[in-house]
């Protein structure tokens, strides 16, 4: 299938308008709904009714659509792997929770340009369930997340454990009791063991579902709430924040998801890194 029907199809869905789409596109509008016809001979289903209101797309439409967005990623990807410079052998595909790049994975890219210079990196940011679909569908290499979903062909890998530490402004604090406290949402394990370690606590009045954001606003506004100690280590060490000790810790585990039966030495050494990089970080 031409990749371009793919590419109008999700464009006519996002603009929701056929001639929007061709604005975008930079084609004319009979183009657009060639394209379309086309696309609808080839899968013998209409994908749109068009009104005078606009177009919405069928259930046939709406089926294809992860099948749309599948072929345009592998598209660009295999596009930015032949394009490749010379003195790169191999492209590596690597995907992360935006908390975890802090520290951790911009410490492994570092590493893999001067152990492994002649491999490029494409780097993702992304949600674990969007992380485990990506790399289902192979447009990931590794994925590094917090709760990976099982699946079959795919290898989950423990590759560091997070201790959430409950830090404050303040030397003297009563967090979680008292109305700085931030509760930042680190996922549904975090919450249902914090809500066992306080079960009277109250609704915190500020509720962060972002972790670095949480920890700004504590810096900026004074307050308290429970941070991975990678993320809070350099501003405790600078008398900035302060340790809660007889509060009781969460432990938070890391995953590395890659595919199974990989024998790529390259790949291997990859891995390999992100494990070095991960021992380093939990021993600081």
């Amino acid at each position: 299938m031409d990749i371009d029907l793919a590419r109008t199809f999700l464009t006519i869905l996002d603009t929701g308008n056929f001639g929007r789409a061709a604005e975008r596109l930079n084609v004319t509008q009979s183009t657009v709904s060639t394209r379309i016809k086309t696309l609808e001979e080839l899968l013998g289903r209409p994908m749109f009714i068009r009104s005078k209101a606009g177009v919405q797309v069928t259930q046939a439409g709406q089926q294809f659509k992860r099948s749309a967005e599948t072929m345009v990623r592998a598209w660009y990807q295999a596009k930015q792997e032949v394009g490749l410079p010379d003195n790169f052998q191999t492209m590596i595909t690597i995907g992360g929770q935006f908390t975890l790049w802090d520290r951790l994975l911009l410490k492994w890219i570092p590493w893999m340009r001067t152990s492994m210079p002649d491999v490029a990196i494409h780097a993702e940011v992304g949600l674990s369930d969007g992380l485990m679909r990506q790399l289902a569908e192979g447009l990931l290499d590794i994925g590094v997340m917090y709760t990976p979903s099982h699946r079959i062909g795919l290898v989950t890998e423990e590759l560091m454990e997070e201790q959430l530490v409950l830090v404050s402004t303040d030397t003297v604090t009563a967090a979680p009791f008292t109305p700085d406290y931030v509760f930042v949402n680190w996922g549904p394990e975090f919450a249902i063991s914090h809500s066992n370690a306080f079960p009277t606590l109250d609704t915190p009045p500020l509720y962060v579902s972002h972790g670095p954001l949480g920890l700004q606003y504590i810096l900026e506004n004074g307050g308290a709430g429970y941070f991975p100690m990678r993320l809070v280590r350099r501003h405790l060490a600078e008398g900035r924040l302060h340790i809660k000790e007889d509060a009781p810790r969460f432990r938070r585990p890391v995953y590395m998801v890659y595919a199974a039966g990989s024998t790529d030495a390259r790949f291997k050494t990859a891995l390999q890194g992100l494990r070095y990089v991960a021992a380093q970080e939990s021993e600081e």
